[in-house]
């Protein structure tokens, strides 16, 4: 065990008032006033105290962090591929070398040829702490490709063209891209957004290859709202470039055509409140996703020449949530969801005639994978369960038959008959059921007597997919079952789903995560106290909510990045994520009402002198969605009130962002170190 003195922050009281409430916060001062610049010793010195204190629990169970992290690289395997996908002349695919962190990306020409390294992750990464890749576009004539880059975990990406044939870097357009780039039809100028100091994509720009940055021209910037963040992409034809903007409830789009991006832009429909819509094109027409008259979607068609005026073509529907719509040549795909259970079906053009793709499991996620052509021979497919390891499917229409090309490999050995899946539908508090996936080993006894791990999140209308994991198996066969609660919030049973889990609704994300917690004792999965849970990010929000409210139910609790300093970050407009989310939590500046309730949950504003359950709580020095003074502060006030004697860790990345560490097997090693702690504080045998 670690010194039974954890370091203590400084209590420093500030207070503020809003709406005729004082709200007293003690650890206001952790928030560097030079953010993202964090230089102020006092607040370094705590950081490096918290990671030291993590560093002197590690050691004692180093052996154990070992065990696990080879178990769970013994799973991967080393010199793993994609499978080839075929983009006009070329097969494009990444690969792994045995040992390395990063990928490495290759392409050969369709018509054969020598594999060709277009571009190499280690070789960037080297000596580096933290490396991304945020995209890699190559451009039409394949010649060039726009990569973004980040090294620092700040998610400001340095986008660079770099000429394939030699590898050398030709120009760097902008250091604060974000998104994936999309060139013009004849790879003349790319076209890119931007953050600004609040790290929020505010514009988008075009850069003419060869050209003085400088004289690079903006063609859309966001002024009248705030909140909203632009975005570019290209439709499946590439006919049209797109250029959106929006919040998480409302959207608007423009386009301009592929070949001439400098042509003045053609609005499809202007904002509107709580509306979303995407769009695509093909055959002349624009397909577009929209929730204007169905809370679960339909999707409608328009002329380019007049894209306000909407043709519906698939109706909404209580039961169907349809999630997207791809105008490939043949078929419009259209993506939706049915019970919780994903759905993938191909739409006639002229007749309107439908086949879905057929998936044998009765559990199980699956999506399309990357298409980047108009007319592929056969639509590539993913796909996985709980039982279930990661496949890769080319779904050939004219056959209606699927073609395994991959299933990730387990070297180190995996038999799926030897684990169970189950979904079952647990009672919230008001009466609403909530699907709850789990997986355990067989032998299972549903007794009481076993562990259980519970993972969530809810939150955004992100849906928690039931998929398969590898690094999982290594708790599933220490005998715990792994549960994944589908709350409201994310979208899982439909749009309604998420919007029951935001703003005035927002407690009905964490009674369900308790609730499915309790029915799921009830089915005898563990007894309180015997069920670790984590969930991150807002997921982290969720956890540190829980950890106030139920204590005595969670034996073990990892919250990383979590968004626990709600009241301040949601009246803070200069911090990036917050005016984008006041539809979804409210807005504590204007409405009295939305502050209270705020306040009423924020994770940091409710700790209370009371007993805790054991936590590890991380954060990223660079994280610009949650910046890393929240689970700081949230850290330093548990540290003050708790009346326990249980461990809690903060373990803070100094070098990385909101992801964690970025090589796969750092990254590992981080999962090994969450599995050793939930694995120590339960008494579970290592």
């Amino acid at each position: 065990m670690p010194d039974p003195q954890p370091p203590r922050a400084e209590q420093r009281p500030t207070t503020f008032e809003r709406h005729g409430i004082t709200v007293i916060d003690d650890y206001a001062w952790l928030r560097d006033a030079g953010y993202p610049t964090v230089e102020d010793k006092a607040v370094l010195g705590y950081l490096e105290a918290e990671n030291a204190f993590f560093e002197a629990w590690k050691k004692p169970h180093e052996q154990l962090i070992e065990t696990l992290f080879e178990e769970m690289k013994g799973r991967q395997k080393e010199d793993d591929r994609s499978v080839p996908v075929k983009d006009r002349d070329y097969l494009y695919w990444w690969a792994f070398e045995p040992g390395a962190q990063y990928r490495q990306w290759f392409r050969k020409p369709v018509s054969g040829g020598p594999d060709q390294l277009i571009y190499d992750e280690v070789k960037e990464a080297e000596g580096k702490e933290y490396f991304r890749l945020g995209a890699l576009e190559v451009s039409p004539d394949g010649r060039l490709a726009a990569v973004l880059a980040d090294d620092s975990g700040s998610e400001r990406f340095t986008l660079r063209i770099r000429d394939l044939a030699t590898g050398a870097d030709l120009e760097t357009v902008t250091e604060v891209g974000i998104g994936a780039p999309v060139w013009s039809a004849d790879g003349s100028a790319v076209l890119f957004t931007e953050v600004n100091d609040q790290w929020r994509s505010f514009r988008a720009r075009y850069h003419r290859l060869g050209d003085d940055i400088a004289n690079d021209r903006t063609l859309y910037e966001e002024t009248e709202d705030k909140g909203f963040s632009v975005g570019l992409s290209k439709s499946q034809d590439e006919s049209l470039i797109f250029l959106s903007a929006g919040d998480n409830r409302t959207t608007e789009i423009r386009f301009v055509p592929a070949a001439d991006p400098l042509a003045e832009q053609i609005l499809i429909s202007p904002r509107r409140e709580n509306r979303l819509y995407e769009a695509d094109a093909a055959h002349g027409k624009l397909w577009i996703l929209t929730n204007d008259e169905h809370i679960n979607f339909r999707i409608v068609s328009a002329d380019p020449a007049a894209p306000g005026e909407w043709h519906e073509v698939v109706a909404g529907s209580d039961n169907v949530y349809l999630r997207g719509a791809t105008a490939f040549r043949d078929h419009l795909v259209v993506t939706s969801r049915l019970d919780g259970l994903d759905q993938l079906t191909l739409r006639d053009y002229a007749t309107g005639e439908t086949t879905r793709i057929p998936f044998a499991e009765a559990s199980y996620t699956a999506g399309l994978a990357s298409n980047p052509e108009f007319a592929p021979a056969a639509y590539r497919l993913v796909y996985s369960s709980m039982v279930t390891p990661g496949t890769v499917f080319d779904y050939h229409p004219a056959s209606g038959t699927l073609e395994t090309l991959k299933v990730t490999e387990i070297p180190s050995g995996y038999d799926p008959s030897h684990y169970v899946t189950e979904r079952l539908m647990v009672p919230a508090r008001d009466g609403k059921q909530v699907p709850v996936s789990v997986v355990y080993k067989k032998g299972y006894r549903k007794d009481g007597s076993q562990p259980l791990f519970l993972y969530a999140y809810g939150a955004y209308g992100y849906a928690i997919p039931p998929s398969f994991s590898s690094t999982r198996l290594s708790l599933l066969d220490r005998g715990f079952a792994y549960a994944i609660a589908h709350i409201r919030g994310g979208d899982d049973l439909g749009y309604g789903w998420y919007l029951d889990g935001t703003a005035t609704n927002r407690w009905n994300t964490f009674h369900d995560f308790v609730d499915a917690a309790k029915g799921l004792t009830a089915a005898g999965f563990a007894r309180p106290g015997r069920i670790a849970i984590q969930g991150g990010s807002a997921g982290g929000k969720l956890m540190g909510v829980v950890a106030n409210t139920d204590p005595g139910l969670w034996g073990a609790v990892i919250a990383d990045v979590p968004f626990v300093d709600v009241v301040n970050t949601m009246i803070d407009d200069s911090l990036p994520l917050t005016p984008g989310e006041w539809p979804v939590w409210g807005n504590p500046i204007t409405d009295p009402d939305a502050f209270k309730l705020l306040l009423s949950y924020s994770p940091y504003d409710n700790v209370k002198a009371q007993a805790y359950p054991p936590m590890l709580v991380t954060a990223g020095l660079n994280d610009p969605r949650v910046t890393y003074w929240e689970p700081a502060k949230w850290v330093a006030r548990l540290r003050s009130a708790k009346t326990d004697d249980n461990l809690l860790l903060l373990k803070t990345n100094m070098g990385a962002g909101h992801g964690g560490k970025s090589g796969r097997w750092d990254s590992l090693r981080e999962t090994a170190e969450d599995q050793a702690f939930v694995l120590t504080q339960m008494g579970v045998a290592e």
